[in-house]
């Protein structure tokens, strides 16, 4: 039993020596502004150096260096590269080295201000030689206080720029110069800019490297977190902020720099290769030769030049007796780099939509798949947005050492397109109105030999909901009116026979052509008699832009969703809604037009006289009627 009044000098058995908070108090000051700095910034990194600082505490043994206090729990690679380096510039700054102590412990980290108030009491000989380091100690932590201030207060964040040929490198470049040309919507969809950046990418826009699951697209999220890039509507268009604007023609212009600078090296080289040469010669000569040298050199030079302004898109350094022929490069295509295919360097594939393999009938689909690889024929099955069959131009490539699928290749889509059809197809496509919207389609698609392939199946036409004559009217209609090419056909074999006879014919009419890359939005859909020559046969539309550009339920402009309104009418077929289009091409300045009229009869008539198609005919009084009914008629029509 202990009495409650028992002094208490009995209980205490010696006096407590002052413990130091922690034997390593520079590398725990580092570590505590690390986790501060990482709060301020809202990083996850802080709760990593608060473990570390935890451990550290814990730790009663002076480290010599970063690299001693990796046997301690929660320090990783990371962590003590960052303490060995703040400790040399501690070292630097304060004019002292790895200098040891008695004990054998680094002077600098353990004579700090804790460390130095613990040893005071120890002996007046260990007092003066701590006098120095404490002061250097003191300075350095009013130096480490300013570098805190500057980094909270005036430190700048370092300017994103994105490699080069890398991912985001080529996206904005390709943005940028998008922008640059005369007539651009200020915006890419995602399938073209993939195409037209791949030029100036190291990376596939599509395949992954080996063992990698990132392709360089996967940059582009880095752009839109950088707020270089904005990505908006459905699908997706991709145009710049203000400040990849700024980022872009930074690189755009120092891209051009480099071109001007490997010109100007070449040309140099040239100079230094000929001067000996000339050297040599006597004086009559010499000004001969130098004469000629420097018209060959000037000529060589100016097309060097020429090339190279052009390979790296400098539009702005063309000089103006070049921009005339340039201009007309520029507006071929929707980049200022239209590429192209030399003969010998494309394989002509025929390509099968995968609807014509799977679902359905799969017997007879598949049927048709036995039948093209019976005969040989190199096709591809993938997913074709209008059409059935058509052939690409793919490029050849070869396989690069070290990567598990070779590069992608550029394809070209031929001007020949074909639309299947049986006969109990082609019954329920006019039944529920898919046979006009597939032709109208098809005129619309950019390609100038649109192709029907007809089935006739035997007398199974006898058995479906429409008479034959109004089937075989149907596909008459097809071929004078629509302007088709209609080709007819009894079963799944011929069909393949055919196929292989057009890609056969088309691999021998295209074996000796260059095929240019053309942009279908400044050329048109094509169609003009005047464009179907020799040399505009071999000027092709990119497979992307063209899937692209079919898609059936795509954003549509004002002026598309008016044309489908019209083709609903009865009696309006695309030619005819392409008519009233040209005069008016929104319902908007069609309603301003009955406004100006003066009379009911006069508004009624506004559309009669307009010419349709070949023949030029008028749109007629009645339909003029039912158009004007349907947009001006306030209440149900009669």
């Amino acid at each position: 039993m202990f009495d409650a009044n028992m002094p208490t000098d009995q209980v205490c058995l010696g006096r407590k020596r002052p413990v130091p908070s922690c034997p390593n108090p520079l590398f725990l000051q580092w570590l505590t502004e690390l986790r501060d700095s990482a709060k301020e910034k809202g990083l996850k990194t802080q709760y990593v150096y608060q473990k570390a600082i935890n451990s550290l505490k814990k730790y009663p043994l002076p480290l010599k260096n970063g690299k001693e206090a990796k046997i301690l729990q929660n320090f990783g690679d990371g962590i003590c590269k960052i303490l060995d380096e703040r400790l040399q510039k501690h070292y630097r700054e304060n004019g002292e080295g790895p200098q040891f102590s008695a004990d054998g412990s680094d002077a600098p980290i353990h004579l700090a201000t804790s460390c130095h108030r613990s040893n005071m009491a120890s002996s007046k000989q260990m007092e003066e030689p701590q006098k120095e380091p404490s002061g250097n100690l003191s300075e350095h932590m009013k130096q480490t206080q300013k570098e805190v201030r500057k980094e909270k207060g005036t430190k700048k964040k370092r300017e994103y720029v994105p490699q080069k040929k890398s991912g985001g490198y080529a996206v904005l470049l390709t943005l940028y110069r998008h922008t640059q040309m005369p007539g651009s919507k200020g915006f890419m969809f995602r399938n073209e800019l993939q195409t037209e950046a791949q030029p100036l990418c190291e990376k596939s826009f599509t395949v992954p490297d080996l063992g990698s699951k990132y392709t360089a697209w996967s940059s582009v999220s880095t752009l839109i977190q950088k707020d270089l890039l904005v990505k908006t509507h459905n699908p997706a268009r991709y145009s710049l902020t203000d400040q990849g604007l700024a980022l872009a023609e930074k690189l755009d212009s120092e891209e051009s720099g480099m071109a001007k600078e490997h010109v100007e090296q070449m040309s140099e080289e040239e100079d230094s290769q000929d001067g000996p040469d000339v050297v040599d010669l006597t004086s009559e000569e010499e000004d001969e030769e130098e004469q000629e040298d420097k018209e060959s050199w000037s000529s060589k030079s100016s097309e060097r030049l020429a090339t190279a302004l052009s390979v790296n898109q400098a539009r702005a350094h063309i000089s103006e007796s070049d921009a005339t022929g340039k201009s007309q490069t520029l507006e071929s295509g929707r980049t200022a780099t239209s590429w192209h295919l030399p003969p010998g360097s494309y394989d002509i594939v025929l390509c099968v939509d995968v609807i014509e393999t799977t679902g359905g009938s799969s017997g007879r689909k598949q049927e048709l798949v036995k039948e093209l690889q019976r005969n040989c024929v190199t096709f591809d099955i993938r997913k074709l947005n209008v059409g059935d069959f058509l052939w690409v131009a793919r490029e050849k490539v070869t396989p690069v050492p070290g990567q598990l699928r070779p590069p992608v290749g550029k394809e070209l889509v031929l001007d020949y397109i074909i639309e299947r059809k049986r006969m109990d197809d082609l019954c329920g496509s006019i039944i529920d109105g898919r046979f006009r919207e597939q032709k109208f389609r098809l005129k619309r698609c950019g390609l100038r030999k649109p192709i029907y392939l007809v089935e006739e199946c035997g007398s199974a036409a006898a058995h479906l909901s429409l008479p034959e004559s109004t089937l075989q009217q149907a596909i008459v209609n097809t071929q004078v009116v629509d302007g088709f090419f209609v080709k007819r056909v009894q079963d799944v074999k011929e069909s393949a026979a055919y196929l292989t006879i057009m890609t056969r014919y088309l691999q021998k009419l295209y074996h000796n052509c260059t095929l240019f890359c053309r942009s279908r939005e400044l050329e048109g859909d094509g169609g003009d008699e005047s464009e179907q020559t020799a040399n505009l046969s071999c000027s092709l539309m990119a497979f992307t832009e063209f899937n692209y550009g079919a898609i059936k339920n795509k954003c549509q402009t004002v002026r598309e969703v008016f044309a489908r309104q019209l083709m609903q009418i009865s009696g309006v077929s695309g030619d005819k809604a392409a008519a009233v289009l040209e005069h008016y091409s929104t319902v908007s300045s069609l309603l301003q037009a009955y406004d100006q009229c003066s009379s009911e009869s006069e508004k009624e008539k506004l559309l009669s006289s307009i010419k349709y198609g070949k023949l030029k005919r008028n749109l007629g009084p009645a339909l003029s009627r039912t158009i004007y009914q349907l947009y001006c008629t306030r209440g149900p029509l009669s």
